[in-house]
């Protein structure tokens, strides 16, 4: 099997790459990434010189290429993870969101619909959904009504409406996923989890925006990437799955505690700082579904994993500090130091 993975290079596209050529030796991996920021090749360094592997730099918004690399590469299953993720950088510039997820999926879509391939996966969010009320009980669910908040779930909302559309009119071969928020091995640390366990490490103070009591739905990036492996082998077509972690809420202040508490530090280096625009209180996800048809759930419980990513980044630094340099900063100084 030919697989064509788009954002290969970022932080769930790699895991995925990695936990892909691991599990299904026999089949062929193209990655195809622009490598911007959050681009990274150090992440795939133990599979680039495997045969099955190969890397392509290119720009999933280019359609003559994107059409060419899928014919001339033979491609049976597409699996679209490229996009801009970050919430914070939508707000100081949505333009590149709407630009890579919504036209390049759209020049995907149709590049796939031409060569005729046999499954398109396509990778989102459960910002899509907007938040959810604290202290509820809710969670989104597969009649949740799509209602996003920021540029970035905007963006994204609009992709997944693409995808169906194509599955309904055309009748593409697709499936969707929704995912709550990853972490794990390789996670830029623009986002909360590297970022509270980098800045530990530096000796630096932990950013927590506004009183800390958001609420995320963590999913561990291996368990991610085990549910898209069902998805494909076991999903229905123009099926949604929808794929979390969690049982129970737990606060961004709750996670950063944890981190402290993992590391031996004092909770004296929080650093409450202003709070973003339009944040979302709470994400909570129902995957009822995933766990009853294809019969996924988490290996693991979240303290597991939060430990397991500890030790990652712990005994990584080069591959942190390499990241957390230039460009970074700049974002960084915008971010919390106002």
């Amino acid at each position: 099997m030919k697989v064509l993975v788009t954002g290969g290079a970022g932080f769930i596209g790699s895991n995925f790459i990695l936990y892909w050529l691991k599990n299904h030796p026999k089949d062929k991996i193209i990655n195809l990434d622009k490598l911007t920021y959050a681009g990274n090749l150090d992440n795939l360094k133990s599979v680039e010189n495997n045969p099955n592997y190969k890397f392509i730099k290119g720009d999933i918004c280019d359609p003559k290429f994107v059409n060419f690399l899928i014919y001339n590469e033979q491609i049976e299953i597409i699996v679209h993870f490229a996009a801009e993720s970050h919430v914070d950088r939508s707000i100081l510039n949505p333009a590149p969101f709407i630009k890579t997820n919504i036209e390049g999926t759209y020049i995907l879509l149709e590049a796939a619909l031409k060569n005729k391939i046999k499954r398109f996966h396509h990778i989102s969010t459960d910002e899509v959904f907007g938040a959810l009320k604290l202290g509820s009980k809710t969670k989104f669910n597969l009649n949740t009504p799509y209602n996003p908040r920021s540029p970035y779930s905007a963006s994204k909302a609009a992709a997944d409406h693409l995808v169906h559309a194509y599955y309904i009119t055309y009748n593409l071969p697709i499936t969707i996923s929704n995912c709550s928020n990853n972490f794990g091995p390789y996670q830029f640390p623009e986002k909360l989890i590297p970022l509270i366990i980098t800045n530990i490490l530096e000796g630096k103070k932990v950013p927590v925006y506004g009183d800390g009591l958001y609420v995320r739905d963590w999913l561990y990036v291996e368990d991610h990437c085990r549910a898209i492996d069902l998805i494909l082998q076991k999903g229905k077509l123009g099926e949604t799955y929808l794929v979390g972690g969690l049982t129970d809420d737990i606060s961004n202040l709750e996670v950063v505690k944890k981190i402290i508490k993992i590391m031996g530090r004092s909770e004296k280096i929080v650093e409450f700082v202003k709070d973003r625009p339009g944040h979302d209180r709470r994400y909570a996800i129902d995957w009822t579904k995933i766990k009853a048809e294809l019969g996924w759930q988490p290996e693991f419980d979240f303290d597991t994993y939060l430990k397991y990513t500890v030790d990652w980044y712990t005994r990584n630094l080069d591959w942190w500090k390499r990241v957390k340099t230039g460009e970074y900063q700049e974002y960084y100084k915008k971010q919390y130091c106002k």
